[in-house]
């Protein structure tokens, strides 16, 4: 795509033919770009441009923001033409994010059946599977002929979302089977759809939660998936372009809490300074209180630092060491959980592998640090038993680091809360705490006659 001055030059010399000639060559996406990087003022004339159904699929891919900013300064016959145009997915999904008063505003422009099903896909529960289907796809009866359900594709799929599979359902809706576009073009003209559909059906509930078809969609390389109702009556159908948007989403929510922050829905440069703030202060009072402990088992040693000076200079050395091994065990955990590459079945195998982790990798540091003690430390009394207490402390710090790692986000997943949350800021925390006083209590025992 051209600089975005390039655009906005032909704009403001109202070179509307060529403009338009040159953004019809781009991708809607593309387009979009370029309209959250100019001035509202202008993106409100590069949509006037474009013909109206590019018109609405430039505007599905603006941020929620922007499209608020539009609307403020469409007309009412725009309004309707780009809530008409939209699929009802992307329409419902566009409203869900106005203020009351613009949804009311985009609603009464709309007409009564586009009306009615926005309505009815705006009454399903956040991150259900009702609200990312659209109820724009080809059904065709049992009893139809493959040229006729031809002429019925021919007829109606123009405004559908897809064409690539057609749902075949009875008088009552009531979903029967699927028949893709290959089969119907491989088949003879004269074959009934009952004989060649696929009454296999891979489907999910209005109620069902995205993650979960997001997981079907990727486990079984999905491009669409029914939605059917209680009864079994097809209700829209779930698209692979609207998982994607599911997917990551989610990855972006498990990246934030992961990273000790609330979830934001903005991208970060759409997010203003306080928001962002307030997404991150909740988290670092919490970890600051926890890590308050960390002061006070310090506290409660003194003394032993006092004798033993060299044992201060260690301290760094194990705290990080203790939280970098219980990260690289907690995000594969997280993230194998979030695959359903592993559940809290799994819990045994799990911790028994990264026991024998924690022990190879345990000894190997241990080796590391006995080495650097002795070498770094000439002179000082008593330098091999230090040596022996910094080394076996590091073997307990990441044998406990790395089943706190496999533990808590296990335990998390059990009672119902986001694994993400159980990664490196918290499991950092607890593990500099619980690798303190494991520390100092090898040293008292190995080093008790000089504290």
């Amino acid at each position: 795509m051209k600089e975005y001055q390039t655009y906005e030059k032909m704009l403001d010399e109202k070179q509307y033919n060529s403009l338009r000639s040159e953004l019809l060559e781009e991708n809607p996406a593309d387009i979009a770009q370029l309209i959250e990087n100019v001035p509202v003022e202008k993106a409100v004339l590069i949509l006037r441009v474009l013909p109206k159904d590019v018109q609405a699929a430039v505007f599905a891919e603006v941020y929620s923001d922007t499209q608020q900013a539009l609307i403020g300064l469409f007309s009412d016959t725009e309004i309707h033409f780009i809530i008409e145009e939209l699929f009802l997915d992307d329409a419902a999904d566009f409203i869900e994010e106005m203020p009351a008063t613009i949804a009311k505003k985009i609603l009464a422009n709309a007409t009564k059946e586009t009306r009615d099903e926005i309505n009815r896909l705006l009454k399903y529960p956040d991150n259900s599977a009702g609200t990312i289907m659209t109820v724009e796809y080809v059904d065709l009866k049992r009893g139809m002929t493959v040229r006729e359900s031809f002429s019925r594709i021919r007829k109606t799929g123009t405004d559908k979302e897809t064409i690539y599979t057609c749902y075949v359902t009875d008088s009552e809706r009531r979903l029967e089977g699927v028949v893709t576009a290959k089969k119907l073009m491989l088949a003879e003209r004269e074959e009934i759809i009952g004989d060649i559909m696929d009454t296999n059906i891979m489907l999910a509930q209005t109620y069902e939660d995205q993650e979960e078809v997001a997981r079907r969609f990727n486990k079984y390389d999905l491009l669409s998936l029914p939605v059917v109702d209680s009864e079994n009556r097809l209700v829209g159908i779930i698209t692979v372009d609207d998982i994607a948007d599911v997917i990551q989403a989610e990855a972006t929510e498990d990246f934030e809490i992961m990273g000790g922050m609330a979830p934001s829905e903005k991208p970060y440069l759409k997010t203003s300074v306080f928001e962002l703030f307030k997404n991150r202060i909740g988290w670092l009072v919490g970890l600051m209180i926890l890590g308050m402990g960390t002061g006070i088992i310090l506290k409660i040693f003194e003394d032993a630092m006092l004798a033993v000076p060299l044992l201060i200079t260690f301290i760094p050395m194990l705290t990080d060491t203790g939280g970098n091994a219980g990260a690289q065990s907690s995000t594969l955990i997280i993230r194998g959980m979030a695959v359903s590459e592993i559940t809290t079945q799994d819990f045994m195998k799990v911790a028994w592998k990264e026991i024998r982790i924690s022990m190879m990798a345990g000894v190997v540091l241990a080796g590391v640090a006995f080495v650097r003690v002795i070498i770094l430390s000439t002179g000082e009394a008593d330098l091999y038993i230090k040596a022996a207490v910094i080394s076996l402390t590091i073997i307990f710090t990441v044998f406990m680091s790395k089943l706190c790692g496999v533990a808590l986000p296990m335990l998390a997943k059990k009672t119902k809360i986001d694994p993400a949350v159980m990664a490196a800021p918290l499991i950092t925390t607890i593990v500099d705490a619980c690798s303190l006083i494991m520390f100092f209590m090898i040293a008292k025992l190995f080093l008790g006659y000089l504290m």
